[in-house]
């Protein structure tokens, strides 16, 4: 006989029948895979916003401030390599993923997506005065972007149909404070950690391998509970900071559980992003990837929230079951 027997409580929701459920969700409302087929779309057949001609301009200063500061000449012939290997490669338009809250995207900035079966995209060069705007808008938008598709898959996900749903406004208000806090929050946790790793780099590797190991075991304990963070502003239409609160409550009793959950949501997307971009990018068959891609990233968020409004109940019933079998003071 389980803990769960002996004190006549209700089992926890299954990690299993959350994901099913998410998976049903989105067949039964297949409407809701929009806005990541679209993104996706426009990343494989629209245009290329690079910046490598802003890159070959500066190109020359670089490389002197360098030899003045005093770097090895080898060193710089391998970042400049480093440099015109990747540069080239960046869509600037990937920007539009944003974090946590964003459409999610099948596609990564290093890829280079040269061709597509309607031939070479269209490339735009950002320059310097430039840059930091296109930025900054493409980041307004995928928060806009993002605060909708979340707003819309979470719908999927309340009991109660007829409530009233959370208005666009307020949604796209705690988007936008939620990834700010995150933002500000992941720059002062991993600024000074990586750091460290610069100089811990200086003196061994070997070291430096441990503090990685280290520093991934306390992002998963950081990131476990914030995972949740924005799906108290869009199922339980909280604002930011008291939803990061329920977060970190709710994984506070179930953090093995939640753990897991977000382990095996993580796999499942990971792996399947594989055998998504198996195609070549000028197939159609890249069609099949991006459908694949849409569908089940959908269905995991919404397994997601699911997942967090049978473990929130469930908390709930357990405490209000354990305050009734608690016994009376005389």
């Amino acid at each position: 006989m389980d803990v769960f027997s002996k004190e006549n409580l209700p089992r926890p929701p299954g990690i299993i029948n959350s994901i099913k459920a998410g998976f049903d969700l989105i067949a039964n409302n297949i409407t809701a895979i929009l806005f990541p087929l679209l993104f996706n779309l426009f990343l494989w057949l629209g245009p290329r916003l690079r910046m490598d001609a802003l890159f070959n301009s500066i190109k020359g200063d670089v490389v002197m401030i360098w030899k003045s500061g005093g770097i090895p000449a080898e060193d710089i012939t391998r970042a400049m390599d480093l440099y015109e290997m990747v540069i080239p490669s960046i869509n600037l338009f990937w920007s539009f993923r944003t974090f946590p809250v964003g459409i999610f995207s099948l596609y990564l900035p290093q890829e280079s997506l040269l061709t597509t079966p309607l031939g070479a995209p269209v490339v735009w060069q950002v320059g310097a005065a430039g840059l930091l705007g296109w930025i900054f808008l493409l980041t307004f938008l995928g928060w806009i972007g993002g605060g909708l598709y979340f707003r819309s898959v979470a719908g999927l996900a309340r009991v109660d149909k007829d409530a009233q749903p959370l208005s666009v406004f307020r949604a796209l208000l705690q988007t936008i404070l939620v990834s700010v806090s995150w933002g500000f929050l992941s720059l002062f946790a991993g600024l000074p950690l990586f750091l460290i790793l610069a100089v811990i780099l200086q003196f061994n590797s070997f070291i430096a391998n441990l503090f990685v190991l280290f520093f991934g075991i306390v992002m998963m304990w950081l990131v476990v509970p914030l995972f949740f963070w924005p799906h108290g502003v869009f199922l339980k239409k909280q604002n930011a900071f008291s939803s990061v609160m329920t977060s970190l409550q709710m994984t506070r009793f179930t953090l093995p559980t939640s753990s897991l959950f977000i382990m095996t949501v993580f796999l499942l997307s990971f792996g399947l992003n594989f055998m998504w971009s198996i195609p070549p990018e000028d197939s159609w068959m890249m069609l099949v990837g991006i459908l694949g891609h849409s569908f089940v990233a959908t269905a995991l968020l919404a397994s997601s929230f699911v997942y967090y409004r049978d473990m929130n109940a469930w908390l709930q019933s357990v405490m209000e079951r354990l305050k009734l079998n608690q016994p009376k003071r005389a």
